[in-house]
């Protein structure tokens, strides 16, 4: 399907599709995402609870009842926040999944989403692996 749009007063032609869509045209971008989120949603969870940590291990050194409290408290509230980050790009998946089956666009968008959710997918490596020989 090729839609027409207008880009800075310019007629622009957008192939969509699961084959030639923008989508898969840009898979490697897609892909590149996808590994940093992968990244950023496995590293930032770990460092939140080990500075928690460290920080309640200082307290308890230091054998002070109040900075214990307080450390306690800041551990359960950054693992709280591991726990979230670590969940958001599920939930923004799951929402984006629901939204991209409404669209006459579900094919090219299919390819995005198994690229930036799961890059290590079999489909994002054929797209992005097709994109790089064009």
């Amino acid at each position: 399907m090729l839609n027409k749009l207008m880009l800075l007063g310019v007629d622009v032609s957008v192939n969509v599709g699961a084959e030639d869509g923008f989508c898969a045209q840009s898979a490697n971008i897609w892909q590149t995402v996808g590994y940093i989120l992968m990244v950023f949603k496995i590293v930032i969870p770990i460092l939140l609870i080990v500075f928690g940590m460290i920080d309640l291990g200082k307290a308890v050194i230091a054998s002070k009842d109040d900075e214990i409290k307080k450390a306690t408290k800041s551990l359960l509230i950054r693992a709280i926040s591991a726990i979230v980050i670590f969940l958001i790009p599920t939930l923004v998946g799951v929402l984006m999944g629901i939204v991209g089956n409404f669209s006459d666009v579900s094919d090219d968008y299919h390819i995005c989403s198994a690229c930036i959710s799961n890059p290590l997918n079999e489909d994002c490596k054929m797209n992005a692996e097709d994109a790089w020989e064009r």
